[in-house]
């Protein structure tokens, strides 16, 4: 634990200064949890953001982070179009979430570009309950 703490205070970690950090234990060994704290402590005041995994997961969290943030009622019962080629890689889960807020207030939802899209989702017609 000492030559860890040391390590850490040797560290510079303002060369993080307002980056996105994933951390992730490439090899198979034991490290303890407070360790992973230790290193968050350390790094918080430096970083935008941290998260203890995989670079796709730190992309996650962030694409959460905005889509949480979208106000959707400007889509209520309109078609929406996700767009599926994009010059950024976007992790795949992005779209699920995306979905999933969408869904309640869309009419529909499609995925791709205008000249070639997918259907996704379409909202079922209310019936009335009438016979004619």
């Amino acid at each position: 634990e000492s030559r860890f703490r040391e390590s850490i205070k040797a560290t510079d970690f303002s060369k993080y200064d307002n980056h996105y950090v994933a951390i992730i234990c490439s090899t198979d060994a034991i490290i303890p949890q407070w360790a992973w704290m230790l290193l968050q402590s350390a790094l918080q005041p430096h970083v935008k953001k941290m998260v203890l995994g995989s670079q796709e997961l730190l992309e996650t969290i962030l694409y959460k982070e905005i889509i949480d943030k979208i106000d959707v009622s400007e889509y209520h019962d309109l078609p929406v179009m996700i767009k599926g080629c994009s010059n950024k890689p976007v992790p795949l889960m992005a779209y699920t979430m995306l979905t999933e807020k969408l869904m309640p207030v869309a009419r529909s939802l499609m995925y791709g570009e205008a000249c070639s899209s997918v259907p996704v989702y379409k909202r079922k017609k209310p019936t009335t309950g009438r016979k004619d």
